[in-house]
């Protein structure tokens, strides 16, 4: 029996996955690297409690699903993100109601928790909570994915399984929808345009 490969300078993470097939502690880099992200952006959609669990099973689910990883994929950073995508998708309606709250009260703990000048921003956070609610979970999925996880289109296009096409066309729908709701010109755009 050999013992785990020892630490490359650039080993990228499809190898990890594979490597892990074999010696499954290994698994715990992508867990070291990626899980303060995915659980910063679940706690954004759904707050702090659902995004330990979430962030949790983010990781056990992928453990479990690994054999079946695409390792043409050096960047596990999409698969992941698809994977807690799924799983806030069983908790939309929570995520809708936290938004609608957020909406009427203005308040917001998860960002008050870290933003410095709160009183300013929070007075702004209502209309842009009412304006996420209002967008279909594909849209808001996109939209969020790009804003608070910083994926590019083509990683949201691999965390959610659809045509980089379908990104920019849900990402500029939900713009546009976000942008008429705060009371701005939806015909307005700044130039965004991502290149593949």
């Amino acid at each position: 029996m050999t013992g785990p490969p020892a630490p490359e300078a650039e080993v990228h993470d499809a190898e990890i996955v594979v490597q892990s097939l074999e010696h499954p502690e290994l698994f715990a880099r992508l867990y070291d690297q990626y899980a303060p992200d995915i659980h910063r952006y679940v706690t954004r959609r759904l707050g702090e409690g659902p995004a330990d669990d979430i962030t949790a099973d983010t990781f056990l689910t992928a453990f479990r699903i690994r054999a079946r990883y695409d390792l043409t994929r050096s960047n596990a950073r999409p698969w992941l993100y698809g994977i807690a995508g799924n799983l806030i998708g069983k908790q939309r309606r929570a995520e809708v109601r936290a938004l609608k709250a957020l909406a009427r009260t203005g308040h917001d703990p998860v960002a008050a928790s870290w933003v410095e000048d709160t009183d300013r921003r929070v007075a702004a956070q209502g209309p842009l909570a009412g304006a996420l609610a209002s967008l279909s979970a594909g849209d808001r999925h996109v939209l969020l994915l790009v804003a608070w996880a910083e994926l590019t289109y083509v990683e949201v296009s691999e965390a959610l399984g659809i045509p980089v096409g379908t990104v920019r066309s849900r990402l500029n729908r939900a713009r546009r929808k976000v942008r008429s709701a705060l009371g701005a010109d939806p015909a307005f755009t700044l130039d965004t345009t991502e290149a593949v």
